[in-house]
């Protein structure tokens, strides 16, 4: 049986709340205190130990990119928008941000708990899922430069197959992975050098 999502202990957590002073920041923290949350509130900077945080509530309705120290849309932790204006221009601005989680202003003595949870699973999710991506992409880079490596030595008169009983006995000689030979013999290639070098004859 899958074990579903766990909730975390959030206790000792620091999270900044990048809002324009107003109610809602101080019912926000409320919240933070009474679940063991650090509050840290500032606008229109960020402090300079943001990157720390291991949350982030933001404005939707003044925030701009200028405030973060990342790309927007690559908050290093979880992120949640604090929406008031549904002006279309403000809702795609917050889109933009990646947030994880959102909460609709004016803000109440309930939500934020939630908010925290709901934020923190989807930026794991999201932060996998990217993971898994890049994980895909090196392993296509891979696998060409293996059909590169094959071709190279096809060409030195060996059919498809033969060339790559070469790589990997090549591999297997110089004790590395096929990809790092692969990535060998290329680079051989790319230098003029592989026609001449008798260990990959």
């Amino acid at each position: 049986m899958k074990r579903g999502f766990r909730i975390p202990n959030l206790g000792g957590a620091t999270a900044l709340i990048v809002h324009r002073p107003h109610g809602v920041v101080a019912a926000i923290a409320r919240q933070l205190t009474a679940i063991g949350v650090n509050a840290v509130d500032c606008w229109p900077d960020l402090p300079s130990d943001a990157l720390a945080a291991d949350f982030l509530f933001f404005d939707a309705d003044l925030g701009h990119d200028a405030q973060f120290p990342w790309a927007p849309g690559a908050a290093p932790m979880p992120a949640i928008a604090l929406i008031g204006s549904e002006a279309p221009g403000r809702i795609e601005w917050a889109l933009n941000q990646n947030a994880d989680a959102h909460l609709l202003k004016p803000v109440g003595n309930a939500g934020v708990y939630s908010a925290l949870l709901i934020a923190r699973r989807a930026f794991d999710a999201r932060k996998r899922l990217d993971a898994e991506i890049v994980d895909l992409r090196n392993r296509v880079a891979e696998r060409h430069t293996i059909v590169q490596a094959v071709t190279l030595l096809a060409s030195r008169g060996l059919d498809d197959e033969q060339a790559y009983a070469q790589l990997r006995a090549l591999a297997m000689s110089w004790q590395i992975s096929m990809e790092d030979a692969a990535r060998r013999v290329v680079a051989w290639s790319k230098e003029g050098t592989a026609g001449d070098r008798t260990d990959i004859a």
